[in-house]
């Protein structure tokens, strides 16, 4: 039995998210598109074609016209221009048209390399994402962004490209090692601080089941996490305005992860720059200063990071003036009215951000006192 979720584009519908516990539906699903005319190609990381690629092979063999198997090594450090190249060259060669059909199986990274392939070869293939780690079950698998990072800046080449479905199978969430299960989490913690206070204080509650990773309870955080996506993402699909609401905590974030030279997971860098963002939603006096350490310090209990001490400050100030999100010189700053309530500022100076950059960096001198 799955639960089912439909996202809208410009107030139409536009694919289905798809929550269940297996891959047993998955053919009956692809089958809505006339999958056994098409030509598919699995697109996974060297993780995920271990994990998984056998099993949807076997899935999809005999059943459709080809099926094919194209993996790049795992990491960040992949997301890049070369890569959609190689996917590009198998297509080709394998002589992939219009009417075939893409599947990104693995994590954020799979899922933004091959969308952008999709939407990209011949001026657009369809595909489909079967998202298997938290951050991109929560997070980076709704909404149609895609792309690549461009020499170490973060997500700098891309494309708004919807897929046709997205089809989630908790259960793969067991093989996560639990570095990469708590990374994911702080997208989904993202979502009730921006929209759901009533959502981040279920987290809180139900902290034991999600450290067991209780598959009812997975598939309950997971669908109330989507559901903020979701509301944002028809509201704003190219964001033009509140869609950058999902950004908090990414503006730091994202220059630590660079800085960090992606040697830190993508969430535990948000977990950082989110914790940054709350300090100087305090000291805009939005948050109570209680308030802002109640937030800071709910990333602990989940592994989380919360501190760090191998970065210059004046470093990551640079760098997030490189950031994608700034407009006309001026960085669209995501901070906490209140938590459920998020608001974009661009009145947020440069020694504001270096001041918050401060409280989250622990330098040897602290370690001495």
């Amino acid at each position: 039995m799955a639960n089912r979720m439909t996202i809208h584009y410009e107030k139409k519908p536009c694919y289905d998210i798809v929550f269940t516990d297996s891959f047993d539906l998955l053919y009956d699903e692809l089958s809505v598109f006339g999958i056994e005319n098409r030509r598919v190609a699995v697109i996974a990381d060297s993780n995920t074609s271990v994990l998984f690629g056998k099993t949807l092979c076997d899935i999809l063999s005999g059943r459709c016209r080809q099926v094919m198997l194209h993996t790049f090594p795992a990491g960040e450090a992949d997301k890049t221009l070369d890569t959609v190249k190689g996917i590009y060259k198998a297509l080709i060669e394998a002589q992939f048209d219009r009417k075939d059909l893409l599947i990104a199986l693995g994590g954020g990274v799979v899922g933004d390399v091959t969308g952008y392939a999709a939407a990209t070869y011949l001026r657009g293939i369809d595909f489909v994402q079967i998202p298997t780690t938290l951050i991109a079950q929560s997070d980076s698998s709704i909404g149609g962004k895609t792309g690549v990072d461009f020499d170490g800046y973060k997500n700098m080449v891309g494309a708004f490209y919807m897929p046709r479905l997205v089809y989630m199978n908790i259960s793969v969430l067991k093989e996560l090692d639990d570095r990469q299960f708590y990374a994911g989490f702080a997208e989904v913690m993202k979502h009730g601080l921006i929209k759901d206070a009533l959502f981040y204080e279920w987290l809180l509650d139900h902290m034991y089941e999600i450290h067991d990773r209780e598959t009812d309870v997975l598939e309950e955080m997971i669908m109330r996490s989507s559901t903020v996506k979701k509301l944002v993402v028809e509201k704003d699909p190219k964001e033009q305005g509140d869609r950058a609401l999902l950004n908090f905590g990414h503006t730091i974030g994202h220059a630590i992860e660079k800085a960090m030279n992606f040697e830190m997971l993508h969430g535990e860098c948000i977990a950082l720059g989110m914790v940054a963002a709350a300090y100087i939603s305090w000291k805009h006096n939005w948050l109570s200063m209680d308030e802002y350490y109640e937030v800071r310090d709910m990333f602990v209990p989940f592994n989380l990071p919360i501190s760090i001490d191998s970065i210059d400050p004046e470093e990551i100030l640079r760098l997030t003036k490189s950031d994608k999100k700034m407009e006309s010189g001026q960085i669209k700053f995501v901070l906490l009215k209140k938590v459920g309530k998020a608001v974009i500022d661009k009145t947020v100076t440069d020694a504001e951000i270096l001041e918050a950059i401060r409280e989250i960096y622990f330098s040897d001198e602290d370690a001495k006192e």
